[in-house]
């Protein structure tokens, strides 16, 4: 025999599904008849207290070359500094996790991924840019050997490269072909010109450049 529900449960159910029903549409319809004007200020008011959260602080830095002091955001990352507020747009923001090398620059001599970097880390240090290579109008040695050997194509994740081809010599690093991929991994080409970057960082090397 199968069990059979008794009336009076059923019924208890019943009612507990219908008073959840008429609770979850009572919320519905105050929050549809809510005003506009009420949810606005609501939102205002929430976006005012994120804006003044953070309170500016200052910053003493050299960038390629040139004394800077600013008040910036404790949260700002050293690649939106450079973007944003300097307009060195040079240095690319890529996949903005540390994945692509696009946004890679020179702290101090040591490369970094700036979108990693919070700007603040860099007080009192020297920060060198993409911008910051040439001479004057006189490319640094590893532009021009992108440029003879075609290490490039639609050139987005060039500048990053080329900062990157720069400290991989520096820091002894470039003596062969598979030494120079293995340093130069963290930078990403979605074009494939990955063997003319090569052919170029071995050209400056062999050439016995200052980098």
């Amino acid at each position: 025999m199968t069990d059979q529900q008794h009336p009076d449960e059923s019924a208890e159910n019943s009612g507990a599904s219908r008073r959840d029903f008429l609770k979850q549409s009572s919320i519905m319809a105050a929050f549809a008849m809510t005003p506009p004007a009420a949810v606005t200020a609501v939102e205002k008011g929430l976006h005012e207290k994120v804006a003044t959260r953070f309170e500016q602080m200052p910053l003493r830095v050299t960038i390629n070359g040139t004394a800077q002091q600013l008040n910036i955001e404790p949260r700002v990352t050293l690649l939106d500094l450079l973007r944003e507020q300097l307009n060195l747009t040079g240095t690319k923001k890529g996949c903005d996790h540390g994945q692509c090398g696009a946004c890679t620059v020179h702290v101090d001599g040591t490369r970094v991924n700036a979108c990693l970097t919070l700007a603040m880390t860099t007080e009192g240090c020297k920060v060198t840019t993409i911008e910051g290579l040439a001479n004057g109008d006189q490319l640094h040695p590893m532009q021009e050997a992108f440029i003879k050997h075609d290490g490039f194509q639609c050139g987005y994740c060039t500048p990053g490269q080329i900062m990157s081809a720069v400290a991989c010599i520096r820091e002894g690093h470039a003596d062969n072909p598979d030494e120079i991929r293995e340093y130069m991994s963290g930078n990403i080409c979605r074009c494939g010109a990955y063997s003319n970057i090569v052919d170029a960082i071995m050209d400056v090397k062999q050439g016995g450049q200052k980098v």
